[in-house]
């Protein structure tokens, strides 16, 4: 997810009396399926307390090799992650897949340069990189100082689908038309069967639609009909039933389309239709009030010469 406007200019220093958070005192690191991890993200913001460890993380251990599926939120987040790697096996990280290009999830990749491994993208990730990459490194930067990390440019470019082997244990990659972003990119853990979505899939947090409202629609309906009992969601609960979990997001997505539609056929200017528009969906998600009217926006431009 993006970081919101606010936080993004929020200054660092009025993050400091944040106290640290339980969640990061455990271990969230959970064994979904056999070889397959996911690290916890926490339903906030990025602060300084939470270090920007507020995504869902993944890695994934083969025979031979082991691929990150997202490296964190920050450097610290990143080498979090790395070190509850080394403590559950001595196999190198070969991989690095990074599911789009928004800072809680892609920043911790300077962590894992040691490592020299390759890092993976959607092929229109280099161009969201190069656009953004620095307006989010100096907002993240505001926030957490020299903690805020660095993304790495995919050395690997996956254009339609691809396949990564860890030794006995096959990634497939799929990257997709713009949905949540202009640059999203799934992974089907095929011997665990279990679609780990990016932010593909939000369950509990509002989404963030930072690419096109009517490719994310049409991209949750593909997704939802692939074999598959399990997912991993880039926001929520570590592991989720599928396609059961994505039907909540279904709803908030096409109830965002038709009423900023008929808001539009109404000539409801935007400033009002930011205000009013899914009202029903408030009580149902997580950080509301942050993205739905960023959500709104988007959805706006889009669908105003639809």
């Amino acid at each position: 997810m993006e970081l919101s406007r606010r936080r993004l200019l929020a200054a660092a220093g009025s993050c400091l009396a944040l106290p640290v958070l339980p969640a990061l005192a455990q271990d969230p690191v959970s064994e979904v399926a056999p070889g397959l991890f996911v690290r916890h993200g926490i339903d906030q913001d990025a602060n300084k307390a939470n270090r920007d460890a507020i995504a869902n993380l993944a890695f994934v251990i083969g025979r031979q090799a082991v691929a990150v599926i997202d490296p964190g939120g920050s450097r610290a987040d990143g080498e979090a992650l790395r070190s509850a790697i080394a403590a559950r096996t001595n196999l190198p990280v070969r991989w690095v897949v990074m599911t789009h290009g928004h800072p809680d999830h892609v920043f911790g990749a300077e962590a894992f340069l040691p490592e020299k491994p390759t890092f993976v993208g959607h092929a229109r990730l280099p161009e969201v990189l190069a656009s953004r990459g620095e307006y989010y490194r100096q907002g993240l930067g505001r926030i957490l100082g020299t903690d805020a990390g660095t993304v790495e440019p995919p050395g690997k470019l996956v254009d339609g689908k691809a396949e990564i082997d860890l030794g006995g244990r096959v990634l497939e990659l799929t990257a997709h038309p713009p949905a949540h972003t202009m640059a999203d990119l799934t992974v089907i853990d095929v011997g665990a069967q279990i679609l780990i979505a990016g932010d593909l899939l939000f369950v509990g947090r509002v989404p963030s639609l930072d690419g096109s409202l009517k490719g994310w629609i049409a991209v949750l309906d593909d997704l939802a009909r692939l074999p598959l009992e399990h997912a991993v969601p880039g926001h929520g609960p570590p592991l989720v039933a599928w396609p059961e979990a994505a039907k909540p997001l279904q709803h908030y997505l096409t109830a965002l389309r038709d009423e900023v539609k008929q808001a539009i056929a109404k000539n409801v200017p935007l400033e009002k239709a930011v205000t009013s528009i899914g009202r029903g969906e408030r009580g149902k998600w997580k950080l509301f009030d942050d993205y739905q009217g960023r959500n709104v926006t988007e959805a706006y431009r889009e669908l105003e010469w639809d």
